[in-house]
């Protein structure tokens, strides 16, 4: 027998929800492009995703032998702060919902704290091996970043799981090291698959016609794609611009959303009007994520200005569109982006630095045209499809089952 049928356990983060939407972002796009490239070699994936505000079916089918299944457990508006408390109602609809349809997992697939708690106990009422992807870890956030705060049972759940998951997939030897080092973790549990990118969407498009369909001028762009919150450092993006001399007009792009209403895009706004950057800079908001493309492609740089990313999937997009990335030199960031090669590394949170790099880039068309195709041909490498054959390698281990390469898929 081989691996036929895995459980995504994915609490908060539904994979029909728009990125950028609320909490949605890195982890949505992954859960649902793993599943659908896991389903397209033959594997069924059933994702248990907690019912929200904009559930029209409680089951959903959103690819060859994907579906996802929608869990009744606390609020559909809850707060992801407030999910804790309904975890042991999630498990028990998860098995209801198992038992009526007499199915059978050969693996579980847990995305998240939340979803680890879940995932190992399913885990043990079918008797099967738990596999763990947690996208990020709280003890590194909070390392990373004064002022980080997580909710009390997170670090003491993520080490439980930690010590008891069967696999534990990491995006990068960096959040690898910070399990042993800040979780205790045995190395030897931990495997390496990084994210991936959906190459048929994020490619090179003709920069003019990108530019056209956006209504952009001859202005040199700064693209900044992602959530709006402290994490994700946008001050030091502000801060890179206004210390940028370049001949030609410069304007700052930032797409993506305020997600926790906490002010954020406020503040980044009055910080640009500090540095007389108001003029150059434009809140886009969340865009559809099939039109990212156009936004990487119209730009001349990407700017990953954060304090701590897990993976990075934005720079990854950048790339694939041939687009350079100057990024802090933090968590996966480094796993992707290639210093001097595919873009620039910063390790300190310098302006500057920044701006240096960025100058560098848009000054010259030979280096950007360089940097843009060494980052593309990077991107091929991490497309879903060799992602995919590296978790199902990772389930057959698991389950001892032949591998990926063995089937007749």
């Amino acid at each position: 027998m081989s691996v036929r049928r895995a459980a995504f356990i994915t609490l908060h983060a539904c994979p029909l929800a728009a990125p950028g939407q609320g909490k949605s972002g890195g982890m949505n796009v992954y859960v649902r492009q793993l599943a659908a490239a896991l389903g397209d070699m033959g594997m069924q994936i059933d994702i248990f995703t907690r019912e929200h505000s904009d559930v029209f079916n409680r089951i959903e089918t959103i690819g060859p032998n994907v579906r996802v299944i929608h869990i009744k457990a606390g609020p559909p508006d809850a707060h992801v702060g407030d999910l804790y408390a309904h975890l042991p109602e999630f498990l028990e609809q998860v098995n209801a919902f198992r038992e009526e349809e007499g199915l059978k997992y050969d693996v579980v697939h847990s995305h998240y704290w939340l979803s680890s708690w879940i995932g190992r106990e399913l885990s043990k009422v079918m008797g099967v091996p738990h596999l763990v992807t947690f996208h990020t870890l709280a003890l590194l956030k909070m390392q990373s970043r004064a002022g980080e705060v997580e909710q009390a049972e997170r670090p003491v759940i993520e080490a439980e799981v930690i010590a008891t998951a069967d696999r534990i997939i990491a995006f990068s030897p960096h959040e690898r090291d910070a399990m042993v080092r800040l979780y205790g973790a045995d190395a030897a549990k931990i495997s390496l698959v990084p994210c991936g990118v959906d190459l048929s969407v994020f490619r090179p498009l003709d920069r003019k016609t990108a530019r056209d369909r956006l209504g952009l001028n001859g202005d040199k762009i700064l693209l900044y794609v992602g959530r709006v919150e402290p994490l994700k450092g946008l001050e030091l993006l502000i801060e890179t611009a206004a210390q940028m001399d370049s001949e030609d007009g410069v304007r700052v792009m930032v797409v993506g959303a305020d997600v926790n209403g906490d002010g954020e895009t406020d503040r980044v706004k009055l910080l640009a009007k500090e540095r007389d950057l108001e003029d150059q800079i434009d809140f886009v908001g969340q865009v559809d994520h099939n039109e990212l493309p156009l936004y990487y492609n119209a730009a001349d740089v990407c700017v990953v200005p954060s304090y701590y990313e897990s993976f990075g999937l934005v720079a990854l997009e950048a790339m694939a569109c041939g687009i350079p990335v100057v990024a802090t030199r933090v968590g996966g960031l480094s796993t992707i982006i290639q210093h001097g090669s595919t873009g620039y590394l910063k390790p300190w949170r310098c302006p500057d630095a920044f701006a240096n790099s960025v100058e560098m880039i848009i000054s010259s068309d030979g280096l950007q045209q360089s940097l843009g195709e060494a980052g593309r041909k990077r991107a091929e490498g991490m497309g879903w499809d060799n992602v995919a054959a590296m978790v199902w390698d990772e389930y057959a281990v698991l389950t001892g089952h032949p591998t990926k390469g063995d089937n007749n898929y």
